[in-house]
C-alpha cells in the first residue's frame, strides 16, 4: 500500500522573487489558501498517512507555520473566534502527519528524496511537487489505483508544446496501455528540442520502489550541477523495472512562476 508522501520543500523560489525573498513560496496564498495545503489536502483524499516535508534551515518559516500552537491559543482565547478555531484544527490534524528532514545544500530533487530514505516504510511511496498544481480530479488517487493493479512505479504524464521540452523530463514510450496508461521505455531530463524522444513531461506526481534509493546514493550530478530524480528512474528503467506513464484527467496549473501563479489564483477561484 502507499501510505507515505515526500514533498520536496528546500528549494529557495528564486522564480516567484521577490516574494519569496522574505516568505517560503509554498505559504504563498492560492485564492486565499497556502500553495501546500492543496497538496496535502490531495495526499490525503488519496490515503496517505503520513507525509514527509524535506525543507532547509533557510525554510524554518514551514516548520513554524504548522507548530505555531502557542500563537494560536491566546489568539483564541481572546477572541474564540470560529473560523480561527475551525483553522488551527485544521492545522493541528496536518501537524500530527507531518515530518520534517532537513536538505541544507540545494543539489536538486534526488538529493532531497534521498535525505528521506531511512523514514520510508514499505516499498513503494509517493512524491508530489509542490510547484504542480492538479485540480478538478486527484491524480495521486488515480495513480495509487493503477499502482495497485500493477505493483508497479507510476508517473504523471502530460503533453507539451515541442518548443518548450527542454523544461522538462521527457518520456518516451514502449507501448500504450490504454487511452490513459502507457509503459514508459525512457526518460530524459530536460533534452534539447531536436533530441527530446517525444513530448510526454514528467510532471511531479511520482509513485517509486524504494530501489530508487541505491540508484540516487550512487548518482551522479547531472544538469545544473543537481542531482535530478529523473536521470535515476532512467536507471531503473534501464534494470527492467516496469514504470508505467499515467496522461491525468485533471486540470495542470504550474505555481512555480510568476505568470503561473497569479493564473492558478484565478483558475482556483473559478471552482
Amino acid at each position: 500500500m502507499i501510505k507515505q508522501a515526500i514533498i520536496p520543500l528546500a528549494g529557495l523560489g528564486t522564480r516567484l522573487l521577490p516574494l519569496t525573498s522574505v516568505f517560503a513560496k509554498e505559504l504563498l496564498p492560492i485564492n486565499g489558501k497556502p500553495g501546500v495545503e492543496y497538496i496535502i489536502d490531495e495526499c490525503i483524499q488519496a490515503g496517505i498517512k503520513e507525509i514527509i516535508f524535506v525543507i532547509s534551515r533557510k525554510k524554518n518559516i514551514i516548520k513554524k507555520y504548522f507548530n505555531n500552537d502557542v500563537f494560536y491559543k491566546k489568539i483564541i482565547k481572546k477572541k474564540k473566534d470560529q473560523r480561527i478555531i475551525n483553522e488551527y484544527n485544521k492545522i493541528k490534524k496536518f501537524k500530527k502527519m507531518i515530518k520534517f528532514v532537513y536538505q541544507n545544500k540545494p543539489l536538486g530533487t534526488g538529493d532531497a528524496v534521498l535525505k528521506t530514505k531511512k523514514y520510508i516504510k514499505n516499498n513503494f511511496f509517493l512524491m508530489l511537487l509542490p510547484d504542480d498544481l492538479i485540480i478538478k480530479k486527484n491524480c495521486s488517487k488515480d495513480m495509487i489505483a493503477i499502482f495497485k493493479k500493477h505493483k508497479c512505479s507510476v508517473m504523471a504524464s502530460m503533453k507539451v508544446d515541442k518548443k518548450s521540452v527542454n523544461r522538462w523530463g521527457i518520456f518516451s514510450k514502449k507501448k500504450n496501455i490504454n487511452k490513459f496508461n502507457f509503459l514508459i521505455k525512457d526518460v530524459v531530463e530536460k533534452p534539447n528540442i531536436n533530441n527530446a524522444p517525444s513530448n510526454n513531461a514528467v510532471i511531479g506526481r511520482y509513485i517509486l520502489t524504494k530501489n530508487i534509493f541505491s540508484k540516487l546514493k550512487n548518482q551522479k550530478k547531472g544538469k545544473g550541477g543537481e542531482i535530478h530524480i529523473t536521470d535515476s528512474i532512467k536507471k531503473l528503467l534501464q534494470d527492467g523495472h516496469k514504470i508505467i506513464g499515467h496522461n491525468f484527467r485533471g486540470k495542470y496549473l504550474d505555481c512555480g512562476t510568476m505568470d503561473g501563479y497569479i493564473k492558478s489564483s484565478l483558475d482556483i477561484s473559478k471552482l
